[in-house]
């Protein structure tokens, strides 16, 4: 995760702009001024010298030859260092920046929009985890933890149908992808941090809701839930966000819905959730995905509420599995090679739940994400308790809070 200053560009920057004063890229509604100048302006051995940094070094494309007096064409971003170069600068700007950088000229902006960067940001282990959330209906808030800000995205388009249907979320690659349901069927909306605005998503194979889901960088799987008539379902299913694509995998053993889903060890583990609409599920499922196998592990999440509870609100930071109990209102980690759950301390006390629903716990990078707030009549204060997981009880810090609904009905954390 970036932390502090993010990048440094050469003056040669302002030679290559063209001016473009028409034209906005990723007009985000930022809610708090900026406290710092969007980009600082250094020298050019500086700008050099960030190119060389020690790091996992992306294959980029060629640089673009020059015009025989020294400098490049428009295409090379920032004329005097190259392309490739240029490319490795703007790796380690913070993605809060690339709505400035690409309202620069037409290279900056075209870069910026094929989602060059965030491949090679994967490639490079380059991630920052941005906070997505919805406590009103068809409207979201995303939260970067790195800068400190709030920022609105456009509002759904929606019919009234899908915005009274229950709703899944789920972040892979640089998407947010909301699922929801019209008059007969299952549908998908996408939103799109390169274009910052929402279109219909691709269908998948076997449409369904109340499924577990988790994303590892550009791909996620999806597991059980229901279809369209009610029935629960076995199926899974993989997506690639660069492809856009649905392949079905084999189906698990257990028929489950109200699930939860995480990544684990490189492994996928469906958690908890519900054979029918009266008897809640202990077991949880291991999928391989080199073997392309499902192994069903007994007794790996106890039954909290019951068949009225929210899913199993559980997050894996450094490969270790902890649980939110919103009935005893503790934290607890997952003993890998016993089995067995640990309690480790208290929840932050001011978020409040109606079984677990409203209430967030996320994975955001190295450390556990709270959101939710106090129950009051007349508005209220949504809140965001992060805790780094280490040794001994946990010691939530608020990181941010604002005068909203607090409620959340989805969210989802976004790495790329």
């Amino acid at each position: 995760m970036l932390e502090g200053q993010s990048c440094v560009v050469s003056r040669a920057l302002l030679s290559s702009c063209e001016q473009e004063s028409n034209w906005v890229f990723l007009s985000y509604h930022l809610l708090d001024p900026p406290c710092k100048r969007p980009l600082d302006i250094v020298e050019e051995e500086e700008a050099m010298a960030i190119t060389q940094r020690p790091s996992k070094r992306p294959n980029s494309s060629p640089s673009d030859s020059s015009d025989g007096q020294g400098y490049q064409s428009d295409s090379s971003l920032i004329n005097t260092i190259g392309r490739d170069n240029s490319i490795n600068c703007l790796l380690w700007c913070s993605r809060s920046d690339y709505g400035v950088l690409a309202s620069l000229n037409s290279s900056f902006r075209s870069i910026i929009r094929s989602g060059l960067l965030y491949r090679l940001r994967r490639q490079a282990e380059i991630v920052e985890h941005w906070v997505y959330f919805s406590c009103n209906v068809l409207e979201w808030e995303a939260f970067d933890p790195n800068r400190q800000r709030w920022m609105h995205l456009p509002q759904m388009p929606s019919n009234e149908c899908f915005m009274c249907s229950d709703k899944e979320s789920l972040a892979v690659g640089t998407e947010l992808l909301v699922f929801g349901k019209e008059v007969t069927s299952h549908v998908i909306l996408r939103y799109s941090i390169l274009t910052n605005s929402w279109t219909p998503g691709v269908k998948m194979n076997t449409p369904r809701c109340l499924f577990g889901s988790a994303s590892l960088g550009e791909r996620a799987i999806l597991a059980g839930g229901c279809d369209a008539r009610g029935t629960i379902l076995s199926s899974a299913e993989l997506y690639n966000s660069e492809t856009r694509t649905w392949i079905t995998l084999p189906s698990m053993n257990k028929p489950r819905k109200m699930c939860s889903g995480v990544f684990m060890d490189g492994k996928f583990y469906v958690i908890g959730g519900m054979s029918n609409n009266a008897t809640p599920l202990t077991c949880g499922e291991e999928f391989n995905l080199v073997t392309k196998t499902w192994r069903v592990i007994p007794d790996m999440f106890p039954c909290q509420v019951g068949p009225t509870g929210a899913p199993p609100l559980v997050a894996v930071v450094n490969n270790e599995l902890y649980s939110a109990d919103y009935a005893e209102k503790v934290v607890r980690k997952y003993d890998k090679k016993n089995n067995l759950w640990v309690t480790l301390g208290s929840l932050p006390e001011r978020p409040d739940s109606m079984n677990g629903w409203g209430l967030a716990f996320r994975a955001c990078g190295n450390r556990l994400i709270v959101i939710g707030g106090p129950r009051v009549l007349g508005g209220g204060i949504i809140e965001l308790n992060s805790w780094i997981p280490k040794d001994g009880p946990p010691q939530w810090t608020t990181i941010a809070s604002k005068h909203s609904a607090s409620f959340v009905y989805n969210c989802a954390v976004m790495g790329c």
